[in-house]
């Protein structure tokens, strides 16, 4: 995968963002693209040898659309500063999600505030054996490489039945059950940048195993 030349595109992309340069340079953009595209192809391959659980995630269906959604964001520039993709994504389930942008890359997963119905179903998880995601977050390898979970809106009380004397209240009051951590591009850029993905994608796996379970029950 020839990283330079993907953040060289997305360099000129953002200081042209508009449909006429995407148009005159749509030929980049497919090379781009389809060398990304061929680049998820192996990394999915890769991640489907190492977990026996697996949603088998080819590159077109994991890759996003590098257009910005307009409708819900209008203030947001057509097209997007980054190539995103979503690794073993299972329908309704949290994947791992690999972002290539200019300046700022990340890995992440988990669950983005989920619909009531699996957030409940989250919450429940952990009202049942809540010690069991703490030792998940708290494992050394974990906090070193994602702190903690992403900090998002909390409720100031506790969810609707559940007690803000529980002794899990710090959990249950998250909207968002999600992690990620961001590294500079000049990672991307480096030979050993596929052992850095499938160490976090491995590091990662058993907190979106415990969150996938809760919603799958």
């Amino acid at each position: 995968m020839d990283f330079k030349n993907q953040i060289n595109f997305l360099q000129e992309l953002q200081k042209n963002n508009n449909k006429e340069w995407m148009d005159t340079n749509r030929k980049w953009y497919k090379e781009v693209r389809d060398d990304y595209i061929a680049w998820l192809n192996d990394i999915n391959s890769k991640l489907s040898v190492i977990d026996d659980a697996y949603y088998d995630t080819p590159g077109k269906k994991g890759i996003n659309r590098i257009n910005n959604n307009l409708m819900f964001h209008p203030n947001k520039p057509i097209y997007k500063d980054h190539f995103g993709a979503g690794f073993d994504k299972r329908p309704n389930t949290g994947d791992f999600y690999v972002e290539i942008g200019i300046e700022r890359s990340m890995f992440a997963g988990g669950l983005w505030r989920p619909d009531p119905k699996r957030l409940r179903s989250i919450r429940d998880a952990i009202d049942y054996d809540g010690e069991e995601l703490l030792q998940i977050l708290n494992k050394k390898s974990f906090k070193n490489l994602f702190g903690g979970l992403y900090e998002d809106v909390k409720l100031t009380n506790a969810p609707k039945g559940f007690s803000n004397k529980h002794r899990h209240i710090d959990l249950l009051r998250n909207k968002t059950f999600a992690v990620a951590m961001e590294f500079s591009s000049d990672l991307v850029l480096k030979d050993d940048f596929e052992d850095y993905l499938i160490n976090a994608y491995n590091i990662m796996l058993p907190f979106r195993r415990y969150l996938n379970k809760a919603i799958t029950v």
